[in-house]
């Protein structure tokens, strides 16, 4: 049986105005500063040597604040390179006019990924022989030399060369014609865990390994090649973490990956997530709330329904255990979060009304709620944070 569909493209198409813009705070929504993210870096850069580049690493959508407006405001703030995970987000970057160096940091290992990243002038990381060969033969094609960096493996257990084999191989890659070695690097593991600087810790056990890497391929006589080993616990620990240049990315967002950093640094959190009270409701004292009724009021109770829920990014391990920030004062969540909305407990407040917009992170008067809470309260990481937010809150830019 066939369905005669009506012109209902033209109904709606009547309905509609050259205003009909949705307001992007209309639900919940994240606010980054990119003052914030050039502060942070001009900040970090006060702790390295005059002649130690700075990578600004922006993958992940520049950790869920918006890959190109951070990227912008971190070349203002100084950053030499940036690095992204996948070739999307590179070659996303380049459209956007982004044209400093870019480092693909995840693995590209097919003929014509390699190609794209060669066209898009991204360079990729290398992790074996095979694909040295390859991009040499892209290179010699195109009568060019194909930029990259080749990593080594010292304790990550992930990317990379094995350290013996990199030794072995390093005077055939560099017999490659077609292709130029940006950079070597290895990757830290444990720096942002307790005792990183210890003689035997494992951080120091890495950086030995590099640096003895690094002596045994005589890296002196290709002053052209950059080293580096930092990640942002790293860049905070030591300067003896440095080498030619710094990776950074938790800190350049505003905050401090580890526990051990000594470093006096004055960052500033970069994102603000906010959403609106939707909804006011009254219940009884012993009502549950929520799926499953894991909270039950021990009061007669007011409600504030909040627009954003577990689909825009915050884990439902959350629930009952995170509080809202409303004109200076916090407000506990209650009940299980749901995917698209959440609960919180309003019933000392007679000024909340639907439409207010209320802090989920950050900072308003003596208030604050960091990230790092939630990781804590969720048996997760600040990274995994900041990088679960969903594509469907709009990133509004501020100062």
């Amino acid at each position: 049986m066939q369905i005669e569909l009506k012109n209902t493209k033209n109904k709606f198409e009547n309905r509609s105005t050259s205003k009909d813009v949705i307001d992007p705070t209309q639900r919940a929504w994240i606010e980054v500063s990119g003052r914030a993210i050039e502060n942070n870096i001009k900040q970090i850069k006060t702790l390295l040597r005059k002649d130690c580049k700075f990578m600004a690493v922006v993958k992940a959508d520049g950790y869920g604040h918006d890959a190109t407006f951070v990227s912008k405001y971190a070349i203002r703030g100084g950053a030499d390179q940036l690095g992204v995970a996948t070739l999307c987000e590179g070659i996303s970057l380049r459209k956007a006019g982004i044209n400093k160096p870019i480092l693909v940091l995840g693995n590209i290992y097919s003929k014509k990924d390699l190609l794209t990243c060669f066209q898009y002038d991204l360079m990729p990381t290398i992790s074996s022989l095979r694909e040295c060969l390859i991009c040499n033969n892209i290179g010699k094609k195109y009568h060019m030399e194909f930029p990259l960096h080749l990593k080594v493996d010292t304790g990550m257990s992930r990317l990379g060369f094995e350290l013996q084999d990199f030794i072995d191989q390093f005077s055939k890659i560099r017999s490659c014609e077609n292709i130029l070695i940006k950079g070597i690097y290895s990757h830290l593991a444990l720096a942002d865990e307790a005792n990183p600087l210890d003689k035997n810790s494992f951080t120091q056990i890495q950086k030995n390994k590099f640096q003895d890497l690094l002596k045994k391929i005589k890296i002196l006589q290709y002053p052209e090649i950059t080293t580096h080993l930092a990640n942002s616990a790293g860049t905070l620990l030591s300067q003896d973490l440095h080498f030619d240049m710094v990776r950074v990315g938790l800190s350049m967002y505003g905050y401090n990956p580890s526990i051990n950093s000594k470093m006096n640094l004055l960052l500033q959190p970069a994102l603000f997530l906010k959403s609106k009270i939707s909804f006011i409701r009254k219940v009884k004292k012993n009502t549950g709330v929520s799926y499953g009724s894991k909270f039950i009021t021990k009061r007669d109770t007011k409600l504030g329904v909040i627009s954003i829920g577990y689909a825009d990014g915050i884990n439902r391990k959350l629930s009952n255990n995170i509080s809202v920030i409303h004109n200076g004062k916090s407000y506990h969540q209650v009940g299980a979060i749901t995917m698209d909305q959440l609960m919180i407990d309003i019933t000392d407040s007679n000024q909340i009304k639907v439409g207010d917009t209320v802090i989920l992170l950050g900072k308003e008067g003596d208030q604050e709620i960091n990230p790092l809470e939630w990781a804590l309260k969720s048996s997760s990481i600040i990274w995994e944070i900041l990088c679960a937010f969903k594509n469907r809150l709009p990133r509004i830019q501020v100062k």
